[in-house]
């Protein structure tokens, strides 16, 4: 009962996490390194989700541990991302601060669920 609770909310979590993502891009200005550079965030950001439930259908555990290594993947891409549209002061410190605190929080959790899946057999 646990395990499907923690899935659905983090379903709902990545879910709520690509919108967030498909928001900043709408909003990004249109010059052509806001655009290349919010069509990777883009990218990277709504594949997380798509990746978590590919994950939840895996059929093995090993399968289970690389897809969730792929949503790993997609939101160390998505910090790298924000972080150049921070740095290139393409968007503000303050409509990105919780995104990016959002995507950190994200990562520790999956840190731990593939640290766990590998440590139990």
């Amino acid at each position: 009962m646990q395990n499907e609770r923690t899935e659905r909310d983090l379903a709902r979590r990545t879910k709520a996490f690509a919108l967030r993502i498909i928001k900043l891009y709408s909003a990004l200005p249109r010059s052509t390194v806001a655009q290349v550079l919010g069509k990777q965030v883009l990218r990277s950001g709504t594949a997380v989700g798509a990746n978590y439930r590919e994950a939840n259908r895996a059929r093995s555990k090993a399968e289970f541990v690389a897809k969730m290594g792929d949503c790993l993947k997609e939101l160390d891409e998505t910090a790298y991302w924000l972080e150049l549209l921070l740095e290139a002061a393409i968007v503000a410190q303050p409509r990105l601060s919780a995104l990016l605190d959002e995507t950190s929080q994200l990562i520790a959790i999956f840190v731990t669920i593939i640290n766990r899946a590998k440590e139990n057999p």
